[in-house]
């Protein structure tokens, strides 16, 4: 089976700018992650859709998914998030196995909640990339010189331009591989390796190259934000 597992776990602190993570903002008529949660739906190899969210606003969540979501509502499954993000993915992962078991050909297609633009294509380009590859990573080529500094005040390195990407998210894996991966790091690695294909890359698992779009942006800060509203024409919220 194909799982989504949607991380909306964040509480937005660099946002500042509403009593609510951003997730939850309004862009245009509705939340950002029913945005993200729709693209989902409307992707028929996504056989159940996980929605990872802090345990305080679990209640708010369902409530949004009873007001806005009229088409599959009985795929999408809310659970409490974790610490940090690949805690909340191993929460997802959970559940997936509370109710459909563990299996070999169960694999999971992780997104940002906060990346609403996601386009079909690289949903579907995700789902086949994993599917033949056990993990992928979304991406795009970085058009900006890449500066690398140790302490912030002296270039260390400059790489090679053609050579760099910018991560974006989705994020897809073949399930019991993905556990296998994590339950091998330390505490002390869990805190610092953040990022879940960093998991995979550390330990030498391959990981597949998606391409992305660059208008898959994640809203981040109230200029993201500003710009996902022009993008759906909707209002600012100052």
């Amino acid at each position: 089976m194909v799982f989504g597992g949607i991380l909306a776990g964040g509480i937005g602190s660099r946002m500042n700018m509403a009593d609510m993570p951003k997730q939850f903002l309004n862009l245009g008529d509705k939340p950002m992650v029913i945005h993200t949660l729709e693209k989902f739906l409307l992707c028929p190899k996504i056989e159940q859709i996980y929605i990872g969210v802090h345990p305080n606003w679990v209640v708010h969540m369902e409530d949004l998914v009873d007001k806005y979501i009229h088409i599959r509502k009985e795929c999408v499954h809310i659970v409490s998030g974790g610490g940090d993000r690949n805690a909340t993915i191993m929460n997802i992962v959970d559940a997936v196995e509370r109710d459909y078991g563990e299996s070999e050909e169960h694999y999971i297609i992780t997104h940002d909640s906060v990346r609403p633009f996601v386009t079909s294509r690289i949903i579907n380009d995700n789902i086949e990339a994993v599917l033949s590859h056990n993990i992928c990573d979304t991406v795009i080529a970085a058009t900006d010189t890449i500066v690398v500094s140790e302490d912030g005040n002296m270039i260390a390195d400059i790489p090679v331009r053609s050579k760099m990407y910018q991560g974006q998210t989705p994020q897809s894996f073949q399930v019991n591989l993905l556990k296998r991966l994590y339950e091998a790091l330390g505490e002390e690695e869990k805190a610092v390796l953040t990022d879940a294909c960093k998991i995979a890359v550390v330990q030498n698992e391959p990981v597949y190259l998606v391409k992305g779009e660059p208008s898959n942006l994640k809203i981040t800060t109230v200029s993201d934000y500003k710009v996902a509203q022009a993008m759906v024409g909707g209002k600012v919220v100052d």
